[in-house]
């Protein structure tokens, strides 16, 4: 007799990435992302636009607005802010639905970008201050209480929010419960923390230390601590081209339950290309894992959103089937 595999839900949004700028005051020895501040163009809202109206009709989502940091004090910095909110203004009047990830922001710049962001993110990264002597020590807003100030200040707003840990960079384990801890007691303060990434350092062509990929089995270990620790209403994200198959599934099983944003390149990745979301359909089936695309933010979170960013929510979710009610 046969047995019948229960069908569960994998989610993942259909984005695309534009980058304002890859310039950043930060000098992460890991990053395959940054450029010199003043050596590299920003992205202009023409370019931006023929972008997103380049793109196959329906077939994108999540505009993921991501950026390289301006240093808070540099005289830029209004300029970077403004091209950043002016191309989320932008997406949202093409249809999309913004995600803004640009590292720290003051209280006051967080408060704008709800105006017209779906939802926003930060990767905490690691809460132990060792790092800031090995691989940011050139890196001052990867300083632990500046990123944890930051998904407070999200919270006080109440921002639906991502944040996650990057795995393999010179951490213990006891860093990982740390960090996750972290998360999880700032969730049950605020209850705005809607998906944890689990990233594994993958080392890129164009990092300054190359260092060692993170080993597959230690990440479902990870996984498994962190649906321990994190409140059962926070996804766990996987970044699919950052795995083996294999890994994939025992992540899976282990209790991650999203695949992230799905878009043509990776850009803190670019070594590494995403699947395309047949192959993963196709991949995960035979396990029992059904893969459904979600928006941005997370149904529970719609009464957060400012007015306009709301109507529009609700009219995207209303044309998207397989959107799970929660994470």
């Amino acid at each position: 007799m046969f047995q019948v595999l229960q069908t569960r839900l994998v989610t993942y949004s259909p984005s695309y990435t534009l980058v304002p700028t890859y310039e950043c005051f930060n000098r992460c020895t890991y990053c395959n992302f940054r450029a010199e501040p003043g050596a590299n163009r920003w992205l202009s809202l023409e370019q931006a636009e023929s972008r997103l109206r380049s793109l196959p009709s329906g077939s994108v989502i999540e505009a993921l607005i991501l950026s390289g940091e301006v240093h808070p004090q540099s005289h830029r910095r209004a300029a970077w802010f403004q091209r950043i909110y002016d191309l989320c203004e932008l997406a949202l009047r093409l249809g999309f639905l913004p995600h803004t990830n640009a590292g720290p922001l003051s209280y006051e710049e967080l408060a704008q970008l709800k105006q017209v962001n779906a939802s926003m993110g930060l990767m905490l990264e690691q809460v132990t201050p060792a790092l800031m002597q090995t691989v940011h020590r050139h890196a001052p807003s990867k300083q632990p209480e500046v990123r944890l100030q930051q998904l407070a200040w999200a919270g006080e707003l109440r921002i639906p929010f991502t944040t996650g840990l990057l795995l393999g960079i010179g951490e213990t384990a006891d860093d990982w419960a740390e960090t996750l801890i972290a998360i999880a007691q700032l969730h049950r303060r605020y209850g705005h923390i809607q998906e944890v990434i689990l990233q594994p350092h993958s080392p890129g062509s164009s990092q300054v230390e190359i260092g060692l990929p993170f080993a597959p089995e230690r990440l479902t270990n990870v996984v498994a601590i962190a649906r321990q620790i994190l409140p059962a209403d926070i996804a766990i994200q996987i970044p699919p081209n950052l795995v083996s198959a294999q890994t994939l599934l025992d992540c899976l099983a282990a209790g991650a339950t999203d695949l992230g944003g799905i878009s043509p390149i990776d850009e803190v990745n670019p070594d590494y290309a995403h699947p395309k979301s047949q192959e993963l359909a196709a991949q995960i089936r035979p396990a029992g894992w059904q893969l459904v695309p979600r928006l941005p933010v997370y149904p529970q979170y719609d009464d957060w959103l400012c007015p306009d960013v709301r109507e529009q929510v609700l009219g995207v979710r209303g044309q998207v089937s397989g959107i799970r009610s929660q994470p």
